[in-house]
């Protein structure tokens, strides 16, 4: 079946409405990423072609979910935890299968000098004795290397780091004592097997990362304004979606100037 694409007519911005708006967690991502791209989605209705669906990475995700339940409901240390010497336990609430629905609810709060509802899903949270909330996020990655490290270094992991950061910021607004430092649970498919037989297995690595959410305010800011500003941003050099539309745009003007 062929992919129709359809312009969104419904939960766009509109500057005229007194209603307060969505934000979600990745659309502040998309504004740091591309201005323009993030006004057309969230004023235009158009956003970027979906890319294909990380089906083994949700499966990850779906599975990690549900070991740590285990450990949830009889308030026990997880071994991985234990392997860490991290002094923590899932946090038992009745609210996060709510938190950890990103399609339609998510840990929410209202800006009410901004009128944005910013939102995020989580995957986990953990708690210490102190009685602080520690944000957790799980990744999968499969390296070639079986003795290359896993790290958050790389240039495209800022996303992640601001991704924790949101997190712990959405929590401390609703009033969560949360530690600075959150953990990413970072699985990594092992390729250096001598043959399949039907099982991917799997190093998992916990990485801390110390974050700082101080920038989230004045970026949410200068997000509304985009969004108020009428206007659509002018294309960015960096993005390739932006790229990718003026050449088709010029390949097309170049075609009918030919006929």
């Amino acid at each position: 079946m062929p992919f129709l694409y359809s312009v969104r007519s419904r939960n766009n911005f509109d500057k005229n409405s007194s209603q307060p708006f969505t934000i979600s967690r990745s659309k502040i991502d998309l504004f740091l990423e591309c201005t323009r791209c993030f006004y057309i989605d969230q004023v235009l209705g158009i956003k970027r072609p979906d890319s294909f669906p990380f089906t083994l990475n949700n499966a990850v995700d779906a599975l990690l979910k549900k070991e740590f339940d285990i450990h949830r409901k009889a308030q026990s240390k997880h071994p991985l935890l234990k392997e860490y010497g991290l002094d923590a336990v899932p946090l038992k609430d009745e609210r996060m299968t709510e938190w950890r629905d990103a399609l339609r609810n998510g840990i929410k709060y209202h800006d009410k000098e901004l009128n944005l509802i910013i939102r995020g899903g989580i995957d986990d949270i953990w708690t210490n004795p102190e009685g602080e909330l520690i944000i957790v996020d799980y990744k999968a990655t499969s390296k070639a290397d079986p003795k290359a490290e896993i790290t958050l270094d790389a240039d495209w992991q800022i996303g992640y780091k601001r991704q924790m950061e949101v997190y712990q910021w959405l929590f401390r607004q609703n009033g969560f004592r949360v530690n600075d430092t959150g953990y990413f649970v970072y699985v990594n498919g092992k390729q250096d097997r001598a043959s399949f037989n039907a099982k991917l297995e799997f190093d998992v690595t916990l990485l801390p990362y110390k974050g700082d959410p101080s920038w989230i305010p004045e970026v949410l800011k200068d997000l509304k304004k985009c969004l108020l500003s009428g206007e659509i941003p002018k294309p960015n050099e960096t993005c390739s979606y932006c790229a990718y539309r003026k050449a088709a745009a010029e390949a097309d003007v170049k075609s009918r100037k030919k006929k």
